[in-house]
């Protein structure tokens, strides 16, 4: 695993603490999206389908790092949209090194050679670049070509300067084993610090709604893919235990509140991946969303999910948990043979609520009723 020593034993020491605290719920990773816009348009995305007023808001400084503040994980993933959009990201990054958070600066790399002289190496910091396999696939997935080219020129810039860089890499319907072992292959000849793989999520408003993986098709998948892995030194940046699941060796439930999301709506409920309320506070967040009325077995919407922001705090608990088996896992890697693990029943799961649209049109209501009073106020 690519996970520095260093951001082991402080992940370690605050899941110790939370135990020791009898914390049943508590956030790993925080999901900090400062913006949604971004100078891609993936066809798997659901991110920039908003009005401009709202691809025009950003969260400020202080926003962001009250955030890390008030949520408390050890890791902050910033995501968007384009972070390196935003004119004050490299002030955010450095406000959250300063309190020894981890962070994950998620980017597809077109702005990062003109934006690279902004931050400074740190073993507190990473650059998580966009890369959902070869040239001809990762140009068709962002739906622009050139884009792979570009990606890798500013990975090779940004490794000359010492920054720890990662790929973070996510898979959809019709992946050829082969032809993501070769990409795994090829980044880790970049000499990256580690690789992210996922599956796809199909937000509900992605344009594109035909291309993600069902759940018996990623267990699959990923079996053919670290079978065609074996012996070879791929660091991969995730738990042992989660490319384990991934591989259908493990039956977990998703640990929503793991990854707990702040963008420019709020809070979001519940997760990164479903905008179904948003909230003003964290402490709101975890008291008031209806946990158990999510995840695969409870809710439709979840049911092929197996998306690391979901799973990955999971398999991370299990780990504490049961560190024998991790370390078995560690060692021999996932299973790619034999039975896979039994699957939750999705009898019970509750129907699918379209709410986006309302939520969307309530949250414009709210930005522009905060917008007009702010405007007054200046007036005065």
């Amino acid at each position: 695993m690519s996970v520095p020593l260093i951001q082991k034993l402080h992940v370690g020491s605050y899941l110790i603490r939370q135990r020791l605290k009898g914390n049943a719920r508590y956030p790993l990773v925080l999901m900090l999206e400062p913006l949604f816009r971004c100078n891609l348009a993936c066809a798997g995305c659901g991110k920039i389908d908003y009005p401009d007023d709202i691809l025009n808001k950003r969260l400020s400084v202080e926003d962001c790092l009250g955030a890390v503040d008030e949520c408390g994980a050890p890791i902050v993933s910033i995501a968007g949209g384009e972070p390196l959009l935003h004119k004050e990201i490299h002030t955010v990054v450095q406000g959250i090194i300063k309190r020894r958070k981890f962070v994950y600066l998620c980017t597809n790399a077109l702005l990062l050679e003109k934006k690279m002289h902004l931050f400074e190496p740190s073993p507190y910091f990473c650059f998580s670049i966009h890369l959902d396999g070869d040239k001809e696939r990762h140009d068709k997935v962002v739906c622009q070509e050139g884009v792979y080219d570009r990606a890798v020129q500013a990975i090779k810039a940004a490794r000359a300067k010492g920054f720890r860089v990662n790929v973070n890499c996510t898979l959809f319907d019709g992946e050829a084993p082969e032809h993501v072992a070769h990409f795994l292959d090829t980044a880790t000849a970049m000499g990256v610090s580690g690789i992210t793989i996922s599956p796809g999520y199909a937000y509900e408003r992605a344009p594109d709604q035909q291309h993600f993986l069902k759940r018996s098709e990623t267990k699959q998948l990923f079996r053919d893919i670290f079978k065609l892995g074996q012996g070879k030194k791929w660091a991969f940046n995730q738990s042992g235990l989660f490319l384990d699941f991934l591989a259908g060796n493990q039956t977990y439930h998703c640990t929503p509140w793991g990854n707990p999301t702040r963008n420019v709506f709020g809070w979001q409920k519940p997760c990164y991946l479903l905008g179904e309320g948003y909230v003003k506070s964290f402490k709101e967040l975890m008291e008031t969303t209806a946990w158990d009325s999510y995840g695969t077995g409870n809710y439709e919407k979840c049911a092929d999910c197996m998306v690391h922001c979901g799973y990955e705090a999971t398999a991370v608990n299990d780990t504490l948990s049961h560190p024998l088996k991790a370390l078995k896992v560690a060692l021999k890697g996932p299973k790619t043979t034999g039975p896979m693990a039994p699957e939750i029943a999705l009898d019970n799961a509750r129907p699918a609520e379209f709410v986006f649209e309302r939520q969307l049109a309530h949250q414009i209501k709210t930005l522009s009723a905060e917008g007009a009073g702010e405007a007054k106020s200046s007036a005065a």
